[in-house]
């Protein structure tokens, strides 16, 4: 068994609406920093992060600490709007898709968490993701095996702790703040 530690990226420098990728402003770059502290005590053997720079920068202060290098993993990426959403109205679709299930989403949004599930699944040590807000309901509600889209608010930082059997099946230690 080894555990996994889901950490919601640290407070952007400007909404999902205004830049499609941004890093992190100072709040967000001090959050990090904190998170760092309470991640190096798990001593965990790898470091995985979204591709997009924010979850990069919220990951790079525990990768300094634990003297290792990050993995950049797609699967554990921010939602994909829908083709032909401006990024004007990202944040307006996103709150809509917050009120549904997968299922009323459709199939791509049902590979979009099952993928990341399946990742999941076949990290066989302590490991820190950094994620994202629907990212890590989605893991949530799926060990929950509840449909919605939103299961809980993270805070930016929060870490979200799953336990992984040695057969590959996923279960919720504690939630993240």
């Amino acid at each position: 068994m080894n555990k996994l530690y889901l950490v919601r990226h640290g407070r952007a420098a400007a909404g999902w609406d205004v830049d499609p990728n941004p890093g992190l402003d100072e709040l967000g770059r001090a959050q990090a920093e904190q998170a760092s502290l309470t991640l190096f005590k798990y001593a965990p053997a790898q470091i995985v992060s979204s591709p997009l720079l924010r979850c990069q920068e919220t990951a790079a202060p525990t990768a300094a600490l634990l003297n290792t290098s990050i993995a950049i993993e797609q699967r554990v990426a921010e939602i994909l709007s829908p083709e032909g959403v401006e990024l004007k109205d990202r944040v307006t679709w996103l709150r809509a898709a917050m009120t549904q299930t997968w299922t009323e989403l459709g199939q791509r949004y049902i590979s979009y968490r099952d993928d990341m599930v399946a990742f999941l699944s076949t990290c066989t040590a302590d490991t820190v993701v950094f994620s994202h807000f629907i990212a890590i309901n989605a893991v949530v509600g799926s060990i929950l095996e509840d449909d919605r889209v939103l299961i809980r608010s993270f805070d930016n930082c929060s870490i979200t702790t799953i336990q992984r059997s040695d057969d590959g099946r996923l279960s919720l230690v504690d939630y993240g703040a």
